[in-house]
């Protein structure tokens, strides 16, 4: 797979061709189980990309989340009185299924706390 000005120059190079053809000629082909061609055109357009100059979030992270909303840093009560911590925040907690904490009420924030974990000095 060609990248950089390697690929630039090729692309440039092969002019008015289709895209599959392009895609292909720069080396971006996969062989799927069944013995067919894959043509790998996402990552073909990111090393596209990268070459001029263009830089993308290291391993496809920048804090967003799948659905490449930006976290808000806000939880809102449902209708039924539940208060929803999202999995972008569990994710980056690193909390599993399972995990208890004590809840403390502050003035202005509300403090979750591990179960058996050290309580933080009140500000």
């Amino acid at each position: 797979m060609l990248t950089g000005s390697d690929l630039l120059s090729k692309v440039k190079d092969l002019g008015d061709v289709s895209k599959s053809d392009l895609v292909r000629a720069c080396g971006y082909v996969s062989t799927k189980k069944d013995g067919g061609e894959r043509l790998n055109f996402t990552a073909f357009y990111e090393a596209l990309l990268e070459a001029k100059g263009v830089t993308l979030a290291a391993d496809g992270k920048a804090g967003v989340g799948k659905g490449g909303r930006k976290l808000s840093y806000v939880a809102t009560v449902q209708g039924n009185g539940n208060l929803l911590i999202g999995k972008a925040y569990t994710a980056m907690l690193d909390l599993k299924p399972g995990d208890n904490f004590e809840i403390k009420l502050g003035k202005k924030a509300i403090r979750l706390i591990p179960e058996g974990g050290a309580e933080e000095i009140e500000e």
